[in-house]
């Protein structure tokens, strides 16, 4: 079985800026990833499935929604301490992360911040442990980065809802247990509701054939004539700013977790450089690998301070959508052009699975596109400079 090497790399001292409470959670997390994710995570990417059961030590180390009130079932943690959580599951895998991130910021999240107070009982301590997985349902096969064109609807049919319409790419989707949907009413404002598996006319389809996020479940979500009880739907907000905000949430926690594939892409190369002999030396003692390794941990620290800081803005309730988007963008560049690097940095080898580069590489081509592709998020920023929106 292949051993984790892994060493966090720290070269601006960040930690002295986290708690011992931060610490601690941070290293639980990494633990866990070493003994439980990665020996197996080659295998479940090579064979394409998602490995269920590390979903009860996911619930366990606080993968999903750490953040969410001790009543609830969560930890009751900050939203540092559920970034350091999203960057060690990612160092792992960005699929495995999808799977967290989407359960604690786009299922959790909405119970919690949109539902009442018997929504939020009955599904968030059973979210919290994995017992239930859930999905969220935004994109749909037509609307991907304009969201409030979607199709999918549903009618007052007086005792229920009618619910119809299509949702694709969702991770989760194939064994979620419930599925946050947003659909329009017949007004045309787009509302949440809570869809559980075995609903008639319910259906998940499995997307098959990727080559990204391979270890992580993905399909669709299909709604013929579902009927949907009234109780499900999520009374406290509607309108596009209800998904959006679920969105925030979730971007915060990519900006955290590229941060860990990026951190293993270069850690992964500064090791092999060493240890790598071409023309009588070490390739790491070479000026272009050098090269290459100091733009990385630029690169990284950069990342660390911009999401940091973040941090302490989610923390006190004041960062924006805009700064979210910002670092969503910025980190997921940053991670996928040190993975690029590395994978040159270790030549052939770098394609195959006995390293994670080329692994890491493939997720984040999803990562760089979900939630607000790069084009999107730079507009974002556009549009908050400027004050004039691009793309509407």
């Amino acid at each position: 079985m292949k051993s984790d090497l892994f060493q966090s790399p720290d070269y601006y001292n960040l930690d002295d800026l986290l708690s011992d409470e931060h610490k601690l959670v941070r290293e639980s997390a990494r633990a866990w990833v070493k003994r439980e994710v990665s020996p197996i995570i080659e295998e479940y990417a090579q064979k394409a499935e998602f490995p269920k059961q590390i979903i009860k030590g996911l619930g366990e180390i606080g993968g999903f929604g750490p953040y969410i009130p001790v009543e609830y079932g969560g930890a009751g943690l900050d939203q540092i301490s559920y970034g350091l959580i999203m960057q060690e599951i990612e160092r792992g895998d960005s699929g495995v992360r999808s799977t967290s991130s989407v359960q604690s910021s786009l299922v959790m999240y909405p119970i919690w911040k949109y539902g009442n107070e018997e929504q939020k009982m009955k599904y968030l301590p059973k979210l919290a442990t994995g017992e239930f997985i859930g999905c969220f349902g935004l994109t749909e096969p037509d609307h991907g980065s304009d969201p409030g064109s979607m199709i999918t609807n549903f009618k007052d049919m007086g005792d229920h809802y009618l619910l119809n319409g299509a949702k694709m790419w969702i991770s989760n989707a194939p064994f979620a247990d419930i599925a946050i949907v947003w659909a329009k009413n017949e007004e045309g404002r787009i509302h949440g509701l809570i869809v559980e598996r075995g609903m008639e006319g319910f259906t998940t389809p499995e997307t098959h054939n990727k080559w990204s996020l391979r270890a992580s479940a993905t399909g669709e979500l299909i709604f013929d004539n579902v009927k949907v009880p009234k109780e499900n739907l999520l009374p406290n907000k509607s309108g596009l700013g209800a998904p959006l905000g679920c969105l925030d949430s979730a971007r915060y926690g990519i900006a955290w977790g590229a941060i860990g594939a990026a951190m293993d892409c270069y850690d992964t190369a500064l090791r092999y450089s060493k240890e790598r002999i071409q023309f009588g030396k070490p390739i790491g003692g070479t000026q272009l690998q050098q090269k290459k390794l100091a733009e990385m941990i630029t690169e990284i620290t950069k990342a660390q301070l911009l999401t940091w800081r973040l941090g302490v803005l989610r923390n006190e309730g004041k960062a924006t959508t805009a700064q979210i988007s910002m670092a969503k963008r910025n980190n997921v560049n940053m991670a996928i052009n040190i993975a690029r690097e590395a994978r040159q940095m270790l030549g052939g080898m770098g394609i195959t699975g006995e390293y994670s580069i080329m692994r890491h590489m493939m997720n984040l081509e999803s990562v760089i596109t979900y939630e607000g592709t790069h084009d999107i998020h730079l507009l974002i920023t556009g549009m908050d400079v400027t004050g004039i929106p691009a793309f509407k």
